[in-house]
Parts: structure tokens; C-alpha cells; sequence
């Protein structure tokens, strides 16, 4: 397993994704809004690429990968790193938002996305992370 970054190479994978979470009325986490941008994926890579340096209308810098299965290259989960919070995020929200597609839960696969989601949390010096 594996977490990447989105590219445009994914996009029809990424679709895929979530309209599993449509088909088994699953709730949508940690995509970065993704959902709201299936009729057009590119315009959701610009956003997640500003979103790594975002700091206005109360966000923060984020970053969204994919946590893909190397076997298949298949997209199992998606994780949303906060690299700082304000004062909303830190009563609710967190630092991490993520999701397993209904499809492939109970697995362990979410205990390997949030590992690998703190991995990157240590590498950006983030050495509390908040889950809520």
C-alpha cells in the first residue's frame, strides 16, 4: 500500500471511488470535496494543488492522496492532512480526515492509511495530530 498523490491519471478511478460511496449511501470523508467534482476532475487537482497553501476564508493548508493498493493500482482509500489548524479544527475536524470505499472496509486497510497519513504528518513536523 501506498499513499500518492491524485493526478490526472487517476481520474477515472477517482470517479469510480466515489460513486461507490453513492451506491452503497456511504458517507464521504476525507476527499477534499471530490464529490463536488466529478463532472470535472482537473478543475479538483487546481484546487487540492491551491489547497497546499491555503490560508484563506478560515482554511488551512491541506494535503489529499490517494492510499493505493500496488497489486491492482486500485484507489482503496483517500487521507486529508491539515498541516495546521485553527480554532474551528482544533473543537472539530482535526488534522485528519480519511475513508476506506465501502467495498474494502474490514480489512485493516485504515489503520495502514492513518499510519501512513501520520508518517507524512511527522515529515511536515506535525508531532500532535488531532482526530476527531
Amino acid at each position: 500500500m501506498k499513499l500518492i498523490e491524485p493526478t490526472i491519471e487517476y481520474k477515472e478511478k477517482a470517479i469510480e471511488y466515489i460513486e461507490e460511496f453513492y451506491k452503497y449511501n456511504s458517507p464521504i470523508n476525507g476527499t477534499d470535496g471530490l464529490d463536488r467534482y466529478l463532472d470535472n476532475y482537473e478543475e479538483w487537482l487546481k484546487k487540492i494543488a491551491k489547497d497546499k497553501t491555503c490560508r484563506d476564508e478560515g482554511r488551512v493548508p491541506a494535503l489529499t492522496r490517494f492510499l493505493i493498493r500496488e497489486e491492482d493500482n486500485k484507489i482503496i482509500g483517500m487521507i486529508n492532512i491539515r498541516l495546521s489548524l485553527n480554532e474551528n479544527l482544533k473543537r472539530c475536524g482535526g488534522n485528519i480526515g480519511y475513508s476506506i470505499r465501502p467495498t474494502e472496509r474490514q480489512k485493516g486497510y485504515n489503520k495502514i492509511n492513518l499510519y501512513l497519513g501520520l508518517k507524512i504528518c511527522l515529515e511536515y513536523g506535525i508531532n500532535k495530530v488531532y482526530l476527531d
